[in-house]
């Protein structure tokens, strides 16, 4: 049985920003999350640090907390910041009535809006749509919410937070109206345990409602699905916003060598419902067509979808309707000490939520200490001497990719690997520039299970071949290093190859079929692999 004062419920960006900060503030805590890190919204959104512009006209709050984390998180995050400035951009079906509304707001709550000419915008995004009528700067960014949320979790052990993956709440435990415990069941091995804490606090975003029911409690959190392409080409190297009120399929957002086009919008009844769907598919590519005329002849590598965990006091308020702001539930005023959740938000806010939820948990456990997480970044700057180290063992480029994925302290452990055995130097994923020695250090991390573990904290396999050459290749070094969970290869190769057929199917057309049909000649063919892709399974 462990102990702990404080349990955070919930591994994406919100959890792991309010585990940072309790233990930052010297409070002891452990996060729980009954997947992976960064598995649900976290990792399932387009990728955008908001300037605020989005919402600065129907949400005036949200629109200014966007602006200032933003901000912020430049500083913090800049490991995980690509500060591409963004456009908004007016086309010719969009009313030109709202442009005014939209300029109004955004001057009120802060947010710097820049006016450049078509011609301008044109030269500096030539795949832009001709037809555009007019073009505003804004200081939007693209975040990596991966590296976000993983870097958070390196500054929250340095404080002393312990982190539990592929751990479900059963129960909550209370006496006299107050917190004593939760109960927990292993996913992998269904055993089930307790943790004896005098706090909970719940961030399980569209789980929870479902965390709240556990101790008798309503939370009113509709689940809203939200589907996105993945394009392999950098159609645009800034940020594209369409200048309408917000719609479906209207943000285009630049990360690395590729482009993400997002997001669709529908109430759905369960968490995790995450399959995205071929209709929705063409749908953002109709859409997207106002913005970039030549949307269809660009390669899409997959699709995917993820669930903003909206919240309303009204039930009744879904979709677009519902507010994009936060809300920190205290659930002493329902009878229960002890247990707070927060709903709502956004990743860029997520810092901002942690601030406020620490804060309201410190005030019950009469913790003074004031919150640094504004200040102190997430991890420390690569030495100029770590990196020329890096440079005589990594290709070119492949040296600042691995720094920022890393940290200091984990590419002087893969630098180690590497010159103790110099063939660990070997790219297992090309298209990532992810070498042997980067997937052992991650799959030795005390939260990787599988290989798609391995993927989230490496992006090995999200690249051009989508784990077609890597897959293999990785789950040999895993195999090789004689891991406890890496014994059943066969098990290793259809996980990690069903989630990359899961984004792949709902575009299977044209050339990715052809390139579908090479994977599975690796895998089903030569490798003789039953049910690699299992067309029924997803």
């Amino acid at each position: 049985m462990q102990k702990t004062t404080v349990v955070v419920i919930g591994g994406g960006a919100t959890g792991v920003g309010i585990l940072r900060d309790l233990c930052m503030r010297g409070v002891d805590a452990i996060l729980l999350e009954q997947q992976d890190l960064a598995y649900g919204t976290s990792s399932r959104y387009h990728g955008l640090l908001h300037s605020g512009g989005r919402y600065a006209v129907k949400d005036a709050e949200a629109g200014k907390e966007c602006i200032e984390e933003n901000t912020i998180l430049r500083k913090i995050g800049r490991h995980c910041v690509e500060q591409t400035e963004g456009f908004f951009a007016r086309t010719h079906l969009d009313d030109e009535a709202f442009e005014g509304k939209w300029l109004e707001a955004c001057a009120k709550v802060g947010i710097p809006t820049i006016p450049i000419s078509v011609e301008e915008a044109l030269r500096l995004e030539p795949n832009l749509s001709p037809k555009i009528k007019s073009v505003y700067r804004v200081p939007d960014a693209a975040i990596d919410g991966f590296r976000m949320v993983w870097q958070n979790v390196a500054s929250a052990r340095k404080y002393g937070g312990r982190v539990l993956t592929y751990t479900t709440v059963v129960g909550i435990e209370h006496s006299n109206n107050q917190v004593v415990g939760i109960k927990v069941r292993n996913t992998l091995t269904g055993e089930v345990s307790n943790i004896v804490c005098d706090f909970i606090v719940s961030a399980a975003g569209s789980w929870a409602g479902e965390i709240a029911a556990l101790a008798g409690i309503t939370v009113n959190v509709q689940p809203d699905r939200g589907t996105l392409i993945a394009f392999n080409h950098r159609i645009t190297s800034r940020i594209v916003n369409r200048l309408r009120p917000a719609s479906d399929g209207d943000i285009f957002v630049p990360h690395g060598s590729i482009t993400i086009l997002g997001t669709t919008s529908a109430s759905v009844n369960k968490p995790d419902d995450t399959v995205p769907n071929a209709k929705e598919v063409v749908e953002l590519l109709n859409i997207g067509e106002a913005l970039f005329e030549d949307i269809r002849s660009y390669r899409m590598l997959r699709a995917f979808a993820g669930t903003r965990p909206l919240y309303s006091a009204d039930p009744n308020a879904t979709g677009r309707g519902a507010s994009r702001g936060f809300v920190t539930l205290d659930h002493a005023h329902d009878g229960l000490k002890g247990f707070v959740s927060v709903v709502g938000g956004k990743f860029t806010t997520y810092r901002l939520m942690a601030e406020k939820v620490t804060d309201l948990v410190c005030g019950y456990l009469n913790v003074k200490t004031p919150c640094r997480t504004a200040v102190e970044n997430l991890v420390e700057d690569t030495s100029p001497a770590l990196m020329a180290k890096a440079r005589l063992y990594f290709p070119a480029y492949g040296a600042e990719l691995a720094a920022s994925r890393l940290g200091s302290e984990g590419l002087e452990k893969v630098i180690a690997r590497i010159q103790e055995k110099p063939e660990k130097r070997q790219l297992l994923c090309e298209c990532e520039n992810v070498t042997m020695a980067e997937v052992e250090e991650a799959a030795a991390d005390s939260t990787s299970y599988m290989i798609s573990d391995v993927r989230r904290k490496t992006r090995m396999g999200m690249g051009t071949c989508q784990g077609a050459f890597c897959t293999f290749r990785s789950v040999g070094a895993v195999d090789a290093n004689g891991l406890s969970w890496g014994k059943d290869t066969n098990v290793l190769f259809k996980e990690f190859l069903q989630g990359r057929w899961k984004g792949i199917r709902p575009i299977l057309w044209g050339n990715v079929m052809r390139e579908m049909e090479l994977t599975r000649g690796i895998y089903e063919g030569t490798l003789n692999i039953n049910g690699a892709i299992d067309n029924e399974g997803i």
